[in-house]
Parts: structure tokens; sequence; C-alpha cells
């Protein structure tokens, strides 16, 4: 039996984003997106069920093109940035489904509620050399949650029937790691 080979990424912030979409009087979807996302990869290439993922995602960097809504969003009413400041994500389980493709289950904590998420990923890419030097390996990963889940509930009936703001979230992260 041969020893396995861990190696270490660490997100590129500056080159990832965590975006969600959520729809919007029950008609379109809204899309918005975090900045700043951190964390770290540990892969075990030999054995992919020993890897794990971890990540943080700043709240406060909520951007959905309109200043008013992420205000909003920043509020007591939804995220409540001062309480919970940030979003984690740490990795229970890794899977391969098919070649390049990977089930990430895990706990997600959002507005103090912890409670586990699998993600589909897609990657990681072939390691690629940067002008620096740096290896880098890219992945996507989607999931979708129901923000009620997490204590997100506040909503809005409409005049025709309906509510403003949609139960279900698709979060979508797109990550490019350094190796190291």
């Amino acid at each position: 039996m041969s020893d396995s080979v861990v190696t270490t990424w660490t997100i590129d912030p500056a080159h990832s984003s965590a975006e969600f979409k959520v729809k919007h009087m029950m008609i379109s979807n809204v899309k918005g997106q975090f900045s700043g996302i951190s964390g770290k990869l540990s892969l075990d290439e030999s054995n992919i069920s020993r890897s794990t993922v971890e990540s943080t995602i700043p709240i406060e960097t909520v951007n959905t093109a309109d200043a008013q809504r992420d205000a909003h969003l920043k509020s007591a009413d939804f995220f409540d940035t001062e309480k919970f400041p940030v979003m984690t994500f740490k990795s229970t389980k890794v899977a391969r489904t098919a070649p390049g493709e990977f089930s990430v289950t895990g706990d997600l904590s959002l507005h103090g509620v912890t409670k586990a998420v699998t993600f589909a990923v897609e990657g990681s890419t072939e390691p690629s050399k940067d002008p620096w030097g740096n290896l880098r390996i890219g992945a996507s990963a989607t999931a979708k949650i129901n923000r009620k889940d997490f204590g997100l509930v506040w909503n809005a009936a409409l005049e025709t029937g309906g509510v403003l703001v949609g139960e279900d979230v698709t979060i979508t992260l797109d990550v490019q790691f350094i190796k190291g």
C-alpha cells in the first residue's frame, strides 16, 4: 500500500466568486454575489474521499447591483451582518460521481444555523502555472438551499398572490486555488 500524497491549495479571492440567485415576485431571478471568499483545499488524489475543503465568505460584501436592496439584505430582516458577519462551509464527505465531477457534502453555517448541504462540483481543472510560477486549479460548485432552513424568513405578500422573495436559493461558487 503506497502512501497518499496530499496537496494543499488556498483559495485566490481575486479570482473566485460566490453567487446566488433567488426568485423575485415569483417571475424572475435576482442574482447577487459575495467577494472576499477565502479557504483551503486539502487534495488527496489517490483517495479523493480523504480530501477536505473549507471556505469563509464575508456576508457584508453582498452585491446585487442595487444599493437599497443590498442594505436590506445586510439588515436584521435577512443576513443581519452585524450579528452574523460570515458564512462558512466545511466538508464532511467528498465523493467522485463521474470523471471530473464530485459530490461534496458539508456543514454550511449561515445566519447562526448550521445544516448539511451537498454541492455538485465540476473540476478541478488540470494544474496550470501562472506567470509568477504558482500552480493553479479551478472548480465550480452548485447547491440549492431553502433560505428558511437558515432562519432567513422575511417576506412580503403580493397583492396578486404569492410572495416577494422565493424560498429556494441557488448558490454557485467559481473558485481558483493556488498550490501551497
